[in-house]
């Protein structure tokens, strides 16, 4: 038995994964850990499934309410959604196994901001949790938990769970402890003020306290994260880090940012760890960031004295750097904070710091809402996450994309999104590798112009100006010119041809 587990009680918990997932029940509403492929349960949820498997193989119902910090990976997500096993899911999911059984109407999914999603599951919005499935790196002998690569959800769902399994995970560097800053801000009337003031500010405990006569499972597990790896930097995400980089040079020439800039947010993927690429080129010393996820190019940001903090909930390293982190946890832990989310993510905080945020978008439309999270209208891809949490309350917030995408097939920028996730009330600045459109303080039919000359593909940008130009003239109410009628001709195109291309 691992020496990892010191709470005398809990030691004698310890059973398989099978015996363990034997405590979960088809219609339970099961809290897992997990955010971004770090610190989900390993074992116990492919072993669910092969119940859900077994059970549907004898004609019997077994599906689950699954609630996570954000998305996990192929061996819980993957695996309950090839089982057919998932009736409800929230917050934020990136599976294709599972996008796809949503799509199909096998799941349902709501979409929810990552700050709301533990609060709301605490305050019983979404019902009773049965189950809450966690990873940490060890149990201390009074029962606390050090949880491991992620906090996400896990305090708010060992909270509100009636029943606990805890997979202990000998992979996770148990140098990771210290590295948490876990806080209960509580639910209102008695919610608690938080006391951050900069990024590195801890305010709480290293481990979670729970109540361990709720643990009725403890699993021994030896298995790394599964984050995939970062695809190479390609000429459009270092075109895109460019704008943003130059923009951030002319607000501080401006003086509206300090020399060092503001704590700083940015989303998962290939643009945001381009923008982090070139930061490390740049002049900016001292840096600082709080976020949702540490990502490699922070990882280097800090080795080479750049970056002074990170704050955020979880890892999102390729296996690269995951290892890295394994092998130097100790010393990154003087460097980087992980929080729950209702904390990383909080709309007061982020207002409190004055962050300048970056995040994806599937398409900007020419008055600058954004859409990001569905394809023309219905289909789902990820969810909203945290973009919502940060840009709504940011100092700068900046969205950004290639301008097209399937070879030309799609443009980033269109006359009207087909779903609204960001309105134009809270997007700043929209970037794609054509340039970058700074509206703040723009009309709409000012940003409508800007957005074509500075973001449109220039295959696109003929037709935009056509529409702009057809709207004004459709309408007597000069505000926001639509013509509702062609509105979504991009989108009807695509639909019925394949591509949204003029000539389509």
């Amino acid at each position: 038995m691992s020496d990892r587990i010191a709470h005398a009680g809990l030691k004698s918990k310890v059973m398989t994964a099978q015996e363990a997932a034997q405590f979960i029940n088809h219609g339970d509403m099961v809290g897992f850990a997990g955010f971004t492929g770090a610190g989900y349960p390993k074992v116990v949820p492919p072993a669910l499934a092969e119940r859900m498997e077994a059970a549907h193989e004898r004609g019997d119902e077994f599906k689950i309410k699954v609630l996570t910090g954000a998305s996990t990976a192929p061996e819980l997500d993957g695996a309950l959604a090839k089982a057919n096993g998932v009736e409800w899911r929230m917050p934020y999911q990136s599976d294709p196994g599972m996008r796809n059984r949503i799509n199909a109407g096998d799941s349902y999914y709501s979409d929810i901001h990552l700050s709301h999603s533990g609060p709301m599951t605490e305050q019983g919005f979404f019902g009773k949790v049965n189950v809450a499935v966690v990873e940490a790196v060890r149990i201390k002998s009074d029962g606390s938990l050090i949880l491991s690569s992620s906090v996400g959800n896990s305090v708010s769902y060992l909270n509100a769970a009636e029943r606990i399994i805890i997979e202990v995970n000998s992979w996770q560097s148990e140098d990771l402890e210290g590295m948490h800053d876990i806080y209960n801000v509580g639910l209102p009337p008695y919610r608690k003020e938080i006391p951050i003031l900069n990024p590195g500010d801890r305010i709480g405990s290293t481990g979670v306290a729970i109540d361990v006569d709720k643990v009725v499972a403890v699993v021994e597990t030896n298995a790394e994260d599964r984050n995939s790896a970062f695809k190479p930097l390609d000429d459009d995400s270092k075109a895109i880090a460019g704008y943003l980089l130059d923009f951030l040079d002319s607000e501080v020439k401006a003086g509206r940012l300090p020399e060092n800039l503001l704590p700083m947010q940015s989303g998962v993927g290939n643009i945001p760890n381009a923008v982090l690429a070139g930061l490390l080129d740049s002049k900016y010393e001292n840096l600082t960031s709080f976020t949702e996820v540490i990502q490699d190019g922070m990882v280097d940001l800090m080795d080479a004295g750049k970056l002074a903090v990170a704050s955020g909930t979880a890892f999102s390293l390729s296996p690269e750097y995951a290892a890295r982190m394994n092998d130097n946890a100790a010393d990154y832990r003087e460097k980087i904070v992980l929080r729950p989310q209702d904390i990383s993510n909080n709309p007061g905080l982020v207002r409190r710091m004055g962050l300048i945020t970056t995040n994806g978008m599937i398409e900007a439309d020419i008055y600058g809402n954004v859409n990001s999270t569905h394809v023309a209208g219905s289909r789902m891809m990820n969810g909203i996450g945290g973009s919502g949490d940060f840009t709504r309350n940011a100092y700068i917030s900046t969205f950004v994309s290639p301008s097209i995408a399937k070879g030309g097939d799609i443009s980033a920028i269109v006359p009207m999104v087909s779903h609204v996730d960001h309105t134009e009330h809270d997007v700043m600045v929209i970037i794609t590798e054509q340039g970058l459109a700074d509206l703040r303080g723009l009309a709409p039919r000012q940003r409508s112009r800007v957005v074509i000359e500075k973001c449109a593909h220039p295959m696109y940008k003929e037709a935009l100006l056509e529409y702009v130009e057809r709207a004004e003239k459709a309408t007597p109410f000069m505000h926001t010119p639509h013509d509702l009628g062609a509105s979504y001709d991009f989108h009807r195109r695509f639909l019925a041809n394949g591509s949204m291309k003029p000539e389509a």
